[in-house]
């Protein structure tokens, strides 16, 4: 079914355009280690996690599905597919607007969810320098990650893909860990941070008021001038060079309608994000990094991500080494969440 672009997209694009950020805030305090203090099997396949998290100073959520014959008693592992959502969306949205539960169900990959905020850029907050929480990056890099391979049988073998700030934090990541991802692809992504930034213009960094109203922009990664270093530190068009090796994905659309529907005039947003993909592959293959490109008429929506990612699968399946598995309906096979 087309559908018109969501408010939620819309308002997680503006917060990349002006990246501004809002913290996740939570009520119970943290233990001295990230662990689990709650599971909810909500669907076949899919399990929730709530962790307690001392780099977030609270409980944050993850969403995983599990792959056929998953166990945690098992003696084997499984790779992983980490998806990255947008900005003013949360571990829920890829499962709810798209059908990855049945693109996956037959694919032995376990797919990784996580609470990402909503505009949390994917990045341990500057906060005037005094760090702190909210800390995305060590969230999901150093706590999730060794929550995941201890008790939930994940491998070492991963790959990553996100929508829109989903898309920055997939490219950052795989950036900034090297050797942490196999691949990663980014839709809709706002891959060049810096872009179209003059000395002395603070528009580049103050805003998303929708997203986030009240909280400094600054705390993110400070001022675009003053803190120059972290800026180019969390661009991934500046880090270009360190993902060679990482096999690579990026679409974007160009803002116009395109086959699978949108609104009748040029989605500025999704406009923005092209020019950011545009600079961002330019860069790769003036450093002779290999890159797939694929540019085409389309908006700033899920229509369009869900068949990023299915046009994205069999390439992050094979950089898994698990080649190309044709989907089956995910009601169709049995799911055990042993304990």
């Amino acid at each position: 079914m087309l559908r018109r672009p969501t408010p939620a997209a819309w308002l997680g694009a503006f917060a990349l355009l002006l990246p501004l950020v809002l913290a996740n805030r939570a009520t119970a305090a943290a233990p001295a280690a990230a662990e689990v203090v709650a599971e909810t099997a909500v669907a076949p396949r899919t399990l929730d996690l709530t962790i307690a998290s001392p780099a977030m100073d609270g409980h944050q959520k993850v969403r995983l599905l599990l792959p056929p014959g998953w166990s945690r008693h098992a003696d084997r592992t499984w790779p992983a597919l980490w998806l990255l959502h947008g900005g003013v969306d949360d571990y829920t949205a890829w499962t709810r607007d798209t059908d990855v539960a049945e693109l996956t169900a037959a694919t032995g990959v376990i797919v990784v969810m996580p609470n990402g905020g909503r505009c949390g850029n994917y990045s341990d907050w500057w906060n005037y320098g005094n760090g702190g929480p909210p800390r995305w990056e060590t969230f999901h890099m150093t706590e999730l990650r060794r929550i995941l391979e201890r008790d939930y049988r994940a491998g070492t073998r991963r790959v990553i893909a996100g929508n829109s700030m989903g898309g920055l934090g997939a490219m950052l990541y795989a950036a900034r860990f090297p050797g942490a991802f196999a691949a990663a692809a980014a839709f809709s992504g706002y891959l060049d941070t810096l872009y179209g930034h003059e000395p002395g213009d603070d528009s580049t960094g103050w805003g998303p008021s929708l997203a986030c109203p009240g909280t400094d922009w600054r705390r993110v990664w400070g001022d675009p001038d003053d803190q120059a270093a972290i800026w180019h530190a969390h661009n991934p068009t500046d880090l270009a060079g360190r993902l060679r090796g990482v096999r690579l994905w990026v679409a974007s659309g160009n803002g116009k309608a395109g086959s699978l529907g949108g609104l009748p005039f040029t989605d500025p947003v999704e406009a923005g994000a092209n020019d950011h993909a545009h600079a961002f592959v330019d860069r790769l293959r003036a450093l002779g990094v290999p890159v797939t490109a694929r540019f085409f008429d389309g908006q700033h929506d899920w229509p369009y991500w869900q068949r990023d990612l299915h046009e994205a699968y069999p390439m992050l399946m094979d950089a898994l080494g698990l080649g190309c598995v044709d989907s089956v309906p995910a009601h169709s096979l049995a799911w055990r969440l042993a304990t």
